[in-house]
């Protein structure tokens, strides 16, 4: 089993519904195991025009599916949720990013591993330091508590709100 680490976000159509529903479908997964699941985070959206705030979490799954397969995986379960691909960091029902999965250094057109905005999104970091600890090393070395150091909370709000089964 490989632990990767899931980003989830929505800010459409009942976001903790949308985030709750997600993390559902990902555990029913097959060859996968759901290990941990942060509580949610709100987030001001980043992309253009007017939009909602953003719920956000990071989810840790213990899985044997393929990089490729977990990727068409979760945009399945994007699909079945509403997602649609019309604007670049534009709203959306749902959002999954595998963060990281194992050490594993991906750089292809389809997907890259870690998620390359990783460092620099409080809203990814927080609720991933929830589900793995501040020791988590990156596959290039960087301790987590480290990037959190780097990353101020800003307006970032913890809410509270549990994503369980």
């Amino acid at each position: 089993m490989i632990t990767t680490y899931i980003g989830l976000g929505s800010n459409l159509l009942h976001p903790l519904e949308q985030l709750r529903n997600a993390v559902r479908a990902i555990a029913a997964l097959p060859q996968s195991r759901l290990a941990a699941v942060s509580t949610a985070y709100r987030s001001r959206a980043v992309g253009p025009g007017e939009q909602p705030d953003y719920l956000n979490a990071v989810l840790r799954l213990e899985t044997t599916l393929e990089p490729g397969q977990l990727l068409a995986a979760l945009q399945d379960i994007e699909r079945a949720q509403g997602r649609e691909r019309s604007v670049r960091w534009g709203p959306r029902t749902l959002d999954l990013d595998i963060l990281l999965y194992g050490d594993a250094l991906i750089d292809s057109p389809a997907l890259t591993i870690p998620h390359p905005a990783l460092h620099t999104r409080n809203f990814v970091l927080y609720p991933l330091e929830e589900v793995s600890g501040p020791d988590l090393r990156l596959p290039a070395g960087d301790r987590l508590g480290n990037l959190l150091d780097q990353c101020p909370r800003g307006e970032l709000a913890a809410t509270g709100l549990h994503l369980g089964q």
